[in-house]
């Protein structure tokens, strides 16, 4: 029973096998293996399999050299490779059919193609292929093309929903019955704290507290607790007195707040996801509209603290919105 012998098990037993690795890992039988790491190095192998060399090398070396390395260096047992790992899934991809149309179209590499080569392939198709910007980044930086450049994509639409929508549909995850109880809960965190799903499946239960005195709940997502509202309070103790898939061979003290199927693990994000968008949920809009509504109220350093977010990105968020909270100081009279 190593990772080694589970992987070989995995070839004709995979769910079986990550299963068991998984109960290994979280009773401290097996040493940390982080699952979307590990599975990520299968997945650049069965990439590279059928792709021709001139096609396959700079892949490999940009998986390897840039992706690989950097994931390995940043994961560990508190910190999951799930998220940089899909990122780097999605540059490999678009960098592979980059590459590909590249030799097939024009007899050219990664090595010797052109400025005009990468502005084309941008024009002539979708916007996913704005991917391949850190491979062409990387292939400058190693001294493979220094004759191409990149510049950072902006995106020409920024979704929404109206103020009224995402109000309605807080009124129907706090009272209504169209989905069950973790799913309204992981939808309400999205739609009234703007928090991205992907960190709302990582939410531990310690982030919730009860003041002994007044039984008011806080919950945590920066660097201070903020407060939970009634009703979504009680919907919020209502879950955590019956959160499920507690039986997954861990044990009934699983810290996350929306455990998953595996044993020490918490619900995947997509899961998350696939559910609220079926409702019909606009996730992005949904985020981006919360979060616009809390920088009309207060400055974005503030909000930034409160949701955990950086204060770049909510000063962003208050340009976006049209507010002129730059102005704040300016506007202050006394102490």
């Amino acid at each position: 029973m190593t990772h080694e012998g589970l992987d070989t098990a995995a070839e004709s037993a995979n769910r079986e096998a990550n299963h068991l690795r998984a109960l290994f890992i979280h009773h401290g039988l097996l040493p940390y293996q982080d699952p979307y790491l590990a599975r990520f190095e299968t997945w650049i192998d069965d990439k590279l399999r059928d792709l021709p060399e001139e096609i396959a090398k700079p892949v490999a070396q940009f998986a390897t050299w840039h992706h690989l390395r950097r994931i390995r260096s940043i994961t560990t047992p508190e910190k999951s490779a799930q998220a940089p790992v899909h990122s780097a899934k999605q540059e490999i991809t678009e960098t592979i059919k980059f590459l590909d149309w590249l030799w097939d179209s024009h007899q050219r590499t990664a090595v010797n193609c052109t400025q005009h080569d990468i502005d084309s392939w941008l024009a002539t198709g979708p916007t996913t292929r704005k991917a391949i910007r850190t491979f062409v980044v990387f292939i400058r930086n190693t001294g493979t093309n220094h004759r191409v450049e990149m510049g950072h994509y902006t995106a020409k639409s920024r979704p929404a929903i109206t103020q009224d929508q995402r109000v309605a549909w807080l009124r129907e995850l706090l009272t209504g019955t169209s989905e069950s109880l973790p799913y309204r809960v992981a939808g309400v965190l999205l739609l009234l704290y703007a928090q991205p799903l992907v960190r709302v499946a990582k939410l531990r239960t310690d982030a919730i507290e009860t003041t002994a005195t007044t039984g008011k709940v806080r919950i945590t997502f920066g660097p201070h607790p903020v407060p939970v509202p009634d009703p979504f309070a009680e919907l919020l103790r209502e879950h955590l007195e019956r959160r499920p898939n507690l039986r997954t061979g861990s044990d009934l003290q699983s810290p996350w707040l929306f455990p998953g199927t595996r044993a020490g693990q918490p619900l995947h994000p997509n899961t998350i996801m696939d559910r609220l968008r079926s409702l019909g949920i606009d996730l992005r809009g949904a985020r981006n509209t919360a979060l616009d509504e809390h920088l009309t109220l207060s400055p974005p350093p503030l909000v930034a603290d409160a949701l955990g977010y950086s204060h770049q990105i909510a000063f962003l968020h208050a340009d976006n919105a049209g507010d002129a909270w730059s102005r704040y100081v300016h506007l202050k009279t006394g102490p």
